[in-house]
């Protein structure tokens, strides 16, 4: 079973940049697309033997995701019921058999630190829901999360101690999501730096590999048994971010 997450920034945008084609070369089992800044009767899109179900901010233009599936959840389920996180489109909870997956777009702190303590808050809110579907059946979760974990996971950490992404708090609180038991899949396969899924869009970044890693496939313990494979793929464009994935059993 292969699954597949990537910040589009901007779906209608990334249509006209081979998403199709994205598809129909890596046929995932399930794909979640974070960053859709779109509502689904803004956009043209038929995937064959897929079923869409999204989550768009109140906000036009503005954050949002949808998960394509081949197999159709139980249920789907969005937002986490919590009225201060809930217009932005940034939760979705699809239950399958044996797990439940969750695509998330975590919010950004901003450059000024203005979304800091909301973030903080976020951080907090959300792990308590990925704990409370856990009690249920194991928890597969993906996205943008907007933090570097470790100073591996960017290119200049000394020079980005503090700033938005990279500050102590947003850093414990994935230090949370991980002591709390989840798994950092990529980092179950790859322990060295020089791995990225964002690049700035300016000074050449990419194609210099001056990037972060942002976005990341987290498993409940539970699941490590199945976990075959977790990957970047780098060499894909469309996005300021490129797209993850892991291969369960």
């Amino acid at each position: 079973m292969k699954l597949l997450s990537w910040n589009v920034n901007g779906i209608r945008a990334v249509l006209k940049k081979g998403l199709v084609e994205f598809i129909q070369k890596t046929k995932p089992d399930i794909l979640c697309l974070q960053e859709t800044k779109a509502a689904p009767e803004q956009v043209e899109l038929e995937f064959p033997g897929y079923r869409q179900y999204w989550n768009s901010a109140e906000k036009k233009g503005y954050a949002g995701t949808v998960i394509f599936t081949k197999t159709e959840p139980l249920s789907v389920k969005n937002d986490m019921g919590i009225a201060e996180h809930d217009r932005e489109g940034r939760v979705i909870a699809a239950e399958y058999a044996d797990f439940f997956l969750v695509n998330v777009y975590t919010p950004n702190a901003k450059r000024d630190l203005s979304r800091l303590d909301y973030r903080i808050k976020w951080d907090i809110d959300f792990l308590k829901y990925l704990k409370k579907l856990e009690k249920k059946k194991p928890v597969i979760f993906c996205g943008d999360l907007n933090v570097a974990h470790t100073e591996i996971d960017l290119t200049n950490p000394k020079a980005n101690v503090g700033n938005h992404g990279f500050t102590p708090e947003e850093r414990a609180g994935f230090g949370n999501i991980v002591k709390k038991g989840f798994i950092d899949t990529f980092r179950e396969f790859q322990k060295e730096g020089g791995h990225y899924t964002w690049w700035s869009q300016i000074g050449n970044a990419r194609s210099r590999n001056v990037g972060w890693r942002i976005d990341y496939f987290c498993i409940s313990a539970a699941l490590r048994p199945r976990l075959k494979e977790a990957f970047i793929l780098p060499e894909v464009l469309g996005s300021d971010h490129c797209p993850i994935g892991i291969v369960l059993k």
